[in-house]
């Protein structure tokens, strides 16, 4: 028992290392296009070209990106539908994470080139040439973003596995504040190679584009390669295609991932402008570009705690609290930001109270929206894996036009281009700053932390209670085929559901006393379980497979399992009344949903001391699930049976 779940615990450990360190790629070339493109373009892009000129282009890059990404908002959803309806022998997921990441990677470092140059020798031929390359960019990014968060819940089902996947993700999201931290000593030292001055020329914003864009590509082969999509009852349904309607009435109708959206979208705004313009402050307001640094040294090493903490934090503090206490944090900092720019001591505290709460802050997100998932399935009968997920990188797409639009206007409005310097900024232009940056983010801030603590419904508790729904409510309906767990496979194929009546041999899945459904005391003191089946009284805590057949239904609390027989009679062995409430503590699957089976091989292993320890009855209940199927069922007249006898023969339609 011991040596299996070893197995499954290295198994899981580097499929979440894998799927983490996908993300420091992934953050780096989100954050090198979404905060420091617009830097790069107002700074370096147009160096040498008439001012009156630099800023016509600067002014039409800002408003083309605008526009651009505001439209490409409503095609993410489109993307994610795509994703959704992709079916490959590789899974959902891989070609787009593989074949859009590197897509996207390469563009980057064609665009941070000034493509080729380009931006200084023709104003027409580089705008011609701008527009379909960042289109391009953009959308592929998009693939590689929608498919990587999107894969979540097709990872586990299980809201705390997620929290451990998304806070591993989550950890790895340094590789943002990693391009922070080295940007500037890499621009400036590579411009110093080529030119000899010591300033963020072309050549180190040419290279820095380069290197962002092999780190992109290596992580996107590593999560490519992996990691490992499972499939079970619950995702049988993404199988399906969903058209564009069907995902637009779906999306509509969870409210649920509406009310979590909301508010993060108020929060990106404030959060993109002030990132965006963070530079800004050390350079032009605070006359300190040199220790910009800070603000990529301060995240990455709370990213280090944030990140393994909230898992942690998670076991005794829901996440709405996790994320109300995190937003009142930034809040504050936004105060002292506003009260003192010139202080260093007052700056610096406000980037720890600012950047810190950020990771718990997208953790609880993320996870809300990811558990919105199955309240959309139970609600509206559609599961929309990526599409949902989409969301979130919709939602930063939107915060990062305006991020883009502001950043540029009040480059320009303020004065803060070109050979521009600290004490050349007027009165004017620092209010300006000050306003954009801190006054109005502040407002946004407190306007999302009311709406998500007052309106967002789905938490831990009830997601679970979601789950288990979803779980018996297609154990009653019929468990259906599940697939396989992409990669995995114990015997071959059972055949097909035979078109003709079938008598099925069921044998014990375990030893024991056998009772009449009728005769069962559940552990409220009722008596009677409805269905028709037979329970075993276990004298031992394991369950062994009843016939040939597959495994199509594995509840996330392993206590359930449903089974397929070869000739497709369908068979729910239920551990224990009230094991619900364990949540898998005291269980060992040795199979997974979508793997196949032989008569006797090993199923289940579960401690009947715990169960018993934690007031439940460890009594196993076999359950036939389309009764409708059943013409007649005949069970043995044995009081007691060993596992691998027969229990009962059925025959089905």
């Amino acid at each position: 028992m011991d040596v299996v779940e070893s197995k499954k615990r290295r198994k899981n450990f580097w499929s979440i290392f894998n799927f983490a360190f996908a993300n420091i790629g992934g953050s780096a070339v989100y954050m090198t296009f979404g905060t420091y493109f617009m830097v790069y373009v107002t700074s370096a892009m147009f160096t040498g070209v008439p001012k009156a000129q630099a800023n016509k282009l600067i002014a039409m890059i800002t408003g083309l990106i605008f526009i651009i990404r505001l439209v490409e908002i409503f095609i993410d959803p489109i993307i994610g539908n795509i994703i959704d309806n992709t079916n490959t022998r590789w899974g959902k997921f891989k070609p787009w994470l593989i074949g859009a990441g590197t897509i996207s990677s390469l563009l980057l470092a064609l665009l941070f080139s000034g493509i080729f140059g380009l931006s200084k020798v023709s104003a027409t031929w580089f705008t011609i040439m701008f527009i379909p390359i960042f289109i391009t960019f953009d959308i592929f990014y998009s693939f590689r973003d929608v498919s990587y968060w999107g894969m979540v819940p097709a990872l586990t089902e299980d809201s705390h596995e997620r929290s451990l996947f998304t806070a591993a993700a989550n950890f790895s999201g340094f590789g943002q504040n990693i391009v922070t931290i080295i940007i500037v000593p890499v621009v400036t030292y590579v411009t110093f190679l080529f030119t000899g001055q010591h300033n963020e020329g072309q050549p180190g914003w040419t290279a820095f584009g380069i290197l962002i864009a092999v780190v992109g590509i290596i992580c996107s082969f590593v999560v490519g390669l992996g990691t490992h999509e499972k499939q079970n009852a619950l995702r049988e349904v993404t199988k399906k295609k969903t058209s564009l309607k069907d995902m637009f009435w779906a999306l509509g109708h969870n409210d649920q991932m509406l009310w979590t959206a909301f508010p993060y979208l108020i929060y990106g705004f404030g959060n993109a402008a002030t990132a965006g313009l963070m530079f800004y402050l050390f350079k032009y307001i605070m006359d300190k570009p040199g220790l910009f640094w800070i603000t990529g040294l301060i995240p990455t090493i709370a990213g280090f705690f944030t990140s393994p903490l909230y898992p942690i934090i998670n076991k005794w503090v829901t996440r709405k609290t996790i994320y109300a206490v995190s937003m009142c944090s930034m809040i504050l900092a936004y105060i002292l930001l506003i009260v003192s720019t010139d202080n260093l001591t007052m700056v610096v505290t406000a980037m720890i109270l600012y950047y810190v709460p950020q990771g718990f802050i997208f953790m609880a997100v993320i996870l809300t929206l990811t558990d919105t998932i199955e309240y959309g399935q139970l609600k509206n009968g559609t599961r929309n894996e990526a599409v949902t997920l989409a969301i979130r990188p919709m939602l930063d797409k939107m915060s990062g036009a305006i991020s883009n639009a502001i950043v540029g206007w009040v480059a320009v409005a303020a004065g803060m281009t070109g050979t521009a310097t600290a004490a050349s900024m007027t009165p004017g232009g620092i209010s300006l700053f000050k306003m954009v940056a801190f006054w109005i983010a502040l407002i946004l801030h407190v306007l999302a932390l009311f709406i998500y603590v007052f309106k967002v419904k789905i938490s831990e508790k009830k997601h679970a209670e979601i789950v288990d729904e979803l779980q018996h409510k297609l154990a009653v309906e019929g468990i259906g085929d599940s697939g396989t767990d992409e990669g995995t496979s114990n015997h071959t194929e059972p055949e097909k559901p035979a078109s003709k009546s079938a008598e099925v041999n069921i044998y014990a899945p375990v030893s024991g006393v056998t009772m009449a459904l009728s005769d069962v005391v559940d552990e409220h003191g009722h008596k009677g379980i409805a269905g028709k089946g037979i329970a075993i009284q276990p004298t031992e805590g394991k369950i062994y497979a009843p016939f040939n057949g597959k495994v199509v239904l594995l509840f996330t609390t392993k206590h359930v399992i449903g089974l397929r027989s070869e000739d497709g009679l369908e068979v729910l062995i239920h551990v224990g009344l009230g094991t619900v409430n364990m949540r898998g503590e005291g269980f060992i699957n040795h199979l997974d949903s979508g793997q196949s089976f032989k008569k006797g091989d090993l199923l289940l292993e579960f401690n009947r001391d715990k169960i018993q320890q934690s007031g439940y009855k460890d009594t196993v209940i076999v359950l036939l699930t389309q009764p409708q199927e059943v013409i007649n069922a005949h069970y043995t007249d044995k009081e007691v049976v060993n596992n691998g006898d027969e229990l009962g023969t059925i025959q089905i339609k």
